[in-house]
């Protein structure tokens, strides 16, 4: 088993913990630290047999290297890791019920891993990332997600206008979310397979991958029309928005 990397905060050891245990090589807490929550990530390391230990506050410091760590840090080896072809097994599997997210640039850690929280909580089947111009799934990631990381299924590919290409021969229908394009995301089926597909942080989905979408819509935004200004949502804020409107769809009765 490899070195793994370093996870920092209660949340993040925490979730680790309880969703994926098997890959938590050990935990590290502070000495003489007094948060309950400490004590029962202590406990529950020790139940499942990974090692648990206090050391000073120092050398958390130290080997969380800037992390806010709030008093314990785990050392985490990642789940499989998944590339363009492991998609198809993906979409036949999930067959009808397919929910598909793509992240077209998302770069800052922090909307990554609220986007990766809404997809678990959403159920969604895959997450889809270019392997450039992305965050990568790293501590920061996992601990903005709550575990949410290693809950969901990341797919980093070479090529996101080939992957949408592929995506669409599958039977999945693709929905890029512009904000000052298309019907109202309201408007459209979601119940099918489906596909939503959101921009990065600064410059939104690129031009190939507006090309490669079936169809733009954007969330309607009462207070924009009121102000007469164009306002846009947090790329992370959208997709929990995209998302729970897909999730909505599917839980109605025909």
């Amino acid at each position: 088993m490899s070195a793994g990397q370093w996870i920092a905060g209660i949340n993040a050891v925490a979730a680790a913990l309880e969703h994926d245990p098997d890959h938590v090589l050990e935990v590290l807490i502070e000495a003489g630290g007094r948060n309950p929550r400490l004590v029962e990530i202590e406990q529950r390391a020790q139940q499942l047999g990974i090692s648990a230990r206090r050391v000073a506050l120092q050398a958390l410091d130290g080997i969380a290297g800037g992390l806010r760590h709030q008093g314990t840090i785990a050392r985490y080896v990642g789940a499989k890791s998944h590339d363009d072809a492991d998609l198809p097994a993906m979409i036949e599997t999930a067959g009808k019920n397919a929910l598909l997210l793509v992240l077209d640039g998302v770069q800052d850690p922090h909307n990554l891993g609220a986007c990766l929280r809404s997809a678990a909580a959403a159920g969604v089947t895959a997450v889809i990332i270019p392997k450039d111009k992305s965050a990568p799934v790293n501590a920061t990631v996992r601990k903005t997600s709550s575990g949410a990381a290693d809950r969901v299924p990341v797919v980093r590919v070479t090529n996101l206008a080939r992957a949408l290409r592929a995506i669409r021969d599958a039977g999945v229908w693709v929905y890029g979310l512009a904000g000052e394009e298309g019907g109202s995301l309201y408007a459209v089926d979601l119940r099918g397979p489906v596909a939503l597909v959101l921009g990065g942080e600064a410059d939104g989905m690129r031009r190939l991958t507006r090309e490669n979408c079936d169809a733009l819509v954007q969330i309607p935004m009462p207070g924009a029309d009121a102000s007469g200004g164009i306002e846009s949502l947090n790329v992370s804020v959208a997709t929990g928005v995209a998302l729970f409107e897909a999730v909505r769809q599917r839980a109605a009765k025909p």
